[in-house]
């Protein structure tokens, strides 16, 4: 359950307020930052974007490099490579994505202690770890990889996960936990038509 009122948030990037969605991955983090985007017009800038297989623990520099300190310094847009998930995952650098007044970073870790003086609001997306992984699964059966291959993927980032969770306890440090076996965009907007 969640109520707030994410438009008379405080900025904490120059005069850009950043909410952080965090939680497992498969638990529902980018469906509901498209919400919050369309609904708050804010841009989505996305952890998978600066993480990888090998720097699943140290990619929060360059995010804060490439997105806080041009914000900080007065950036209008932003510019940056993405990182790469593998041979055969070569994403194209984000180039000219506008600062807005309000900015949501999607994503396991965006809620680690390294980034939490820069979070106006953070959210935390509960759901089960089963759940997760049997949505991951389903997900990636469409790559084209086996099922047990995808499997075992999937389990080695749960446990990355876990380490994660355990060393930051980002759901104890989120404003607000929300359940993401429900529909959010009907809940986001009741809560919202409430305040």
């Amino acid at each position: 359950m969640y109520t707030f009122n994410l438009q008379t948030l405080t900025p904490k990037v120059g005069s850009t307020s950043f909410i952080a969605i965090d939680g497992r991955g498969g638990s529902g983090k980018s469906t509901l930052a498209e919400v919050l985007s369309k609904q708050l017009h804010a841009e989505i800038i996305h952890v998978d974007d600066f993480m990888g297989w090998d720097t699943f623990d140290m990619w929060h520099p360059s995010l804060i490099q490439e997105v806080i300190l041009p914000i900080l310094n007065g950036a209008e847009l932003l510019s940056y490579k993405r990182s790469s998930w593998g041979d055969d995952h070569h994403p194209e650098p984000i180039e000219n994505q506008f600062v807005t007044k309000t900015m949501i970073l999607e994503g396991v870790g965006s809620l680690r202690t390294e980034l939490r003086e820069y979070i106006s609001y953070g959210i935390f997306v509960a759901t089960p770890k089963e759940v997760c992984l049997e949505r991951g699964i389903y997900r990636d059966t469409q790559t084209g990889k086996s099922v047990e291959e995808i499997t075992e993927i999937w389990k080695k980032w749960q446990e990355a996960e876990d380490t994660y969770f355990k060393n930051d306890n980002p759901q104890t440090y989120a404003d607000s936990v929300i359940d993401g076996t429900k529909p959010f965009h009907e809940e986001f907007l009741s809560r919202q038509r409430a305040l």
